[in-house]
């Protein structure tokens, strides 16, 4: 493990954050001790909401940020944002010279413009983008798209999505040894995408063939938030399980 690695790790333990598991060279995802203490920064934003705050615990936001990678400048599509947990984290951890583009569905613009809108008013680095989702697409090429626990959705028949063709679409907007990580609800082992619409999860291995099928290759997994007790029975929305779902979150590489 190189000196450089090692400090990112200790840097990352002092925070308390959860373990990471990858399967290809964890050097080039590991984030540099300067940029897990600008995580520090980020997380500490007195702009973030106090509802967001209070999901800390639970969502492990230092951990996405170190297993992304994020060190400052990146341009980052953050897919389907809503209220904007994450947009508001990687605009403040990407830094004044990188971009976030908080992108929304066109199935979802109605409600959920507006909170683009807002976090593009709140953070000069952002920027709102509506389109359809398999035709994805933004002013530049970009180092990281991310959904979090909304690639299920997109999956449900009723959203109406042509999920091969937003995963090449990604595959597009990325350049080339760009990331594509996704944070999900995990189904049971042989659910595969039979139960998006109801439990609102996905297996994981359902989900990555559908994403290695567009070309990119996979990387790392981290495990900062599974929960071992939790027996995929339950909806996520159910309240005896809510915010304590067990979760994978995959890294996906575009090769080049």
């Amino acid at each position: 493990m190189s000196k450089s690695l090692l400090l990112a790790v200790s840097a990352f333990a002092l925070l308390g954050c959860g373990s990471m598991d990858t399967v290809q060279s964890p050097s080039e995802s590991a984030a540099s001790a300067g940029a897990v203490a600008d995580y520090a920064q980020a997380i500490a934003d007195p702009l973030r909401p106090a509802a967001e705050v209070a999901r800390d615990p639970l969502r492990k936001p230092a951990d996405m940020l170190a297993f992304i990678g994020i060190e400052g400048g990146e341009r980052i599509a953050d897919v389907r944002p809503e209220e904007g947990y994450f947009t508001r984290l990687f605009a403040r951890a990407v830094g004044s010279e990188g971009r976030v583009y908080a992108f929304v569905p066109n199935q979802t613009a109605a409600r959920e413009n507006a909170f683009g809108d807002t976090l593009a008013s709140d953070y000069p680095n952002v920027t709102r983008v509506t389109g359809a989702l398999e035709d994805l697409s933004f002013p530049e090429p970009l180092d990281v798209v991310w959904m979090g626990q909304e690639y299920h959705d997109f999956v449900i028949d009723r959203f109406g999505v042509d999920v091969a063709a937003m995963n090449a679409a990604v595959f597009r907007a990325l350049k080339p040894g760009g990331l594509y990580v996704i944070l999900d609800h995990q189904a049971a082992a042989g659910a595969g995408i039979s139960v998006v619409g109801t439990l609102h999860r996905i297996e994981g291995s359902a989900l990555r063939a559908q994403v290695e099928a567009a070309g990119f290759v996979f990387e790392g997994e981290s495990d900062a938030v599974r929960n071992p007790a939790d027996d995929h029975s339950l909806s996520v929305f159910d309240e005896t399980i809510r915010g304590r779902s067990d979760q994978f979150v995959y890294r996906f590489r575009k090769p080049g």
